[in-house]
């Protein structure tokens, strides 16, 4: 059970770094980047900054994840019906999820923009402006960080029970490059046009990688749970 837990907590932690790594995200994510880093001459305070970014990311996650999660288990027959019924449903949405990762299917996601203005108006909370902005970013969902959290994150929360552990989990890995590229502006900023254009490569490839077993393994499920063929 322990490995189990730990095994779903880590693939929390890898879904929210890969959300922020992608292309959508990770320009909300530069603005980030350089407000947290802004106090080139300060590590400690771009690193207490940084803490408190990440704080206020997962605090969003949390809230979004517990309602959904709350809101699902919290009906009896709907919960009763999902424990018995899950892993046929679990098929098609990894499916969907792995599709949408690799681009071929194309999601329109209404979501939270933060302007400029904003943006000026947080920086103005100093370290505490850091936990507003990573509020508002995990607000603005694009297609991918959707597909991620609603399509793969949620329903690994609800598998396991879990309203508070998956999403604080996830919203950590979100915020893991931000904080890192912000040190790495403190400390040394010649290195980080390289490691953005390494960090480009290494996403597209992950999120193709994931993509391709998150289609394989929703192909298993759905030939196992909803056709009846068992593979192994």
């Amino acid at each position: 059970m322990m490995n189990e837990l730990l095994l779903a907590a880590g693939s929390a932690l890898w879904l929210g770094i890969l959300t922020s790594i992608s292309p959508c995200p990770l320009a909300t994510n530069i603005a980030a980047i350089t407000y947290i880093g802004r106090q080139v001459g300060r590590p400690g305070r771009v690193l207490l900054t940084g803490l408190v970014y990440t704080v206020g990311r997962s605090l969003v996650y949390v809230g979004v994840g517990a309602l959904v999660v709350g809101s699902v288990l919290a009906v009896p027959k709907l919960s009763f019906f999902l424990q018995e019924n899950f892993n046929k449903f679990l098929g098609p949405i990894l499916l969907l999820t792995g599709l949408v990762l690799l681009e071929l299917i194309k999601l329109r996601i209404p979501g939270l923009s933060v302007d400029q203005k904003t943006q000026e108006r947080v920086a103005g909370h100093g370290v505490w402006g850091g936990g507003l902005l990573g509020m508002l970013f995990a607000l603005s969902f694009c297609p991918i960080s959707a597909a991620l959290f609603f399509g793969s994150l949620i329903p690994l929360a609800v598998q396991h029970r879990s309203y508070i552990l998956m999403p604080t989990v996830f919203g950590i890995g979100t915020a893991l490059p931000v904080v890192g590229f912000a040190i790495i502006i403190a400390v040394g900023a010649r290195y980080l046009g390289d490691i953005f254009n390494r960090l480009a490569v290494f996403e597209r490839w992950a999120r193709r990688i994931t993509g391709v077993i998150f289609i394989l393994v929703g192909l298993y499920y759905i030939a196992t749970y909803l056709v009846g063929i068992h593979i192994f």
